[in-house]
């Protein structure tokens, strides 16, 4: 059972982005601050990466580990309320991004995906950014 009305979880949910999120900032300063220079969101590649480098044919998604089911993550956990609907919901998201990342790569497109708890180490990220667009 929820513990808000259904029009209070409406307005909850209705602010939860898909684009421009705080990790996905995070990540778009990281990589300027690099150097490199992105688009975002292109529409035309399978997915919308969050971050596409057209020259280098490389794409960067940022997820949530949540939304997205990071495996082994604790912050990929399932609600325990209502879990014959989030089941459904999250994996299919997660089967979505795995298609979406193998057709990426279908098309020789490199793809690298940055976990919202990976943020924690700013040095390692950044070595990960690096590598995977110099490669």
């Amino acid at each position: 059972m929820d513990s808000v009305s259904p029009a209070r979880r409406s307005e909850i949910m209705g602010r939860v982005r898909s684009r421009d999120t705080k990790p996905e900032m995070l990540v778009r300063k990281l990589v300027h601050a690099l150097g490199y220079r992105y688009r975002l969101h292109a529409k035309e590649l399978p997915g919308k990466p969050d971050l596409v480098f057209r020259p280098r044919r490389k794409a960067i998604f940022v997820h949530g580990c949540f939304w997205h089911r990071h495996p082994g993550c604790a912050l990929a956990r399932l609600p325990k309320s209502r879990e014959e609907f989030w089941l459904p919901k999250l994996e299919a998201n997660r089967q979505r991004d795995i298609k979406n990342q193998h057709a990426l790569q279908e098309a020789n497109w490199g793809v690298l995906t940055i976990w919202e708890c990976e943020l924690g180490d700013i040095d390692k990220l950044k070595k990960t950014i690096k590598e995977f667009l110099d490669a």
